[in-house]
């Protein structure tokens, strides 16, 4: 990947700003998601069989593939959805645009980009049969393409030395987006396991979010606090 340090004022306001906006739409989407579970209680709502679209139908008592769907707090979740794939690719663009240039940086962006359009597809249609034919056909297509997107930027930045991370960031990374991949690519195999797959391919980035933001944020830190160069000293 092609890689350009750019001035230090760039780094210095573009990469902690990333940093936090991946942290924080990480958070807003584990509490969200929690949030909306607890109060689904007919049936009892489980992480396991029941899809993390299912959270999103605004009908109540719908039934799809077996399962009988009633999200109370479906707004809060689709609010969610769509803030995600904007948060997350906001985050994304704030530390690729100092850090990369040239095609590398175009790839991402557009990553980015498809993400969240991706997430805007979810969070207006929903993951039901009800409503009209295209609605679930444009749900399944947004999701596609926003985690494969997603588990894509994931795996590029194992290869990204210019965020000055330990290797084990980056083979960190490399592992984290692959297995989301492959999660992904397991959620048909069982209906008593697909809600764990497919949160295997979302929460893969969301966790690469997190330990992104946080080590950015430490290592700025450590920076901050060390010795600095005395001023007005002779050459």
């Amino acid at each position: 990947m092609g890689v350009v340090i750019g001035t230090e004022t760039s780094r210095k306001n573009w990469l902690p700003l990333g940093a936090v906006v991946l942290v924080l739409n990480a958070v807003q989407w584990v509490v969200s998601e929690a949030v909306a579970a607890a109060a689904w209680t007919t049936p009892p709502y489980s992480y396991a069989t029941n899809y993390i679209s299912d959270l999103g139908v605004t009908g109540c008592g719908t039934k799809f593939q077996d399962r009988i769907i009633c999200s109370p707090d479906h707004t809060l979740v689709n609010t969610s959805f769509i803030a995600q794939g904007i948060l997350f690719a906001a985050g994304v663009i704030l530390l690729a645009v100092p850090l990369l240039t040239g095609r590398a940086r175009r790839v991402v962006i557009a990553l980015a980009g498809a993400h969240a359009v991706g997430f805007l597809l979810i969070g207006v249609f929903h993951g039901s049969a009800d409503g009209p034919g295209y609605s679930l056909g444009l749900h399944v297509g947004g999701a596609a393409v926003a985690i494969l997107c997603a588990n894509t930027i994931v795996i590029m930045a194992g290869s990204l030395k210019s965020l000055q991370l330990p290797r084990a960031y980056r083979v960190f990374s490399v592992a984290v987006g692959t297995l989301g991949l492959l999660s992904e690519a397991g959620v048909g195999v069982s209906t008593s396991t697909a809600g764990i797959f497919e949160r295997g391919g979302v929460y893969s980035w969301l966790l690469w979010s997190v330990v992104t933001g946080v080590s950015l944020l430490v290592r700025q830190a450590r920076r901050a606090a060390g010795p600095k160069m005395p001023e007005n000293v002779p050459a």
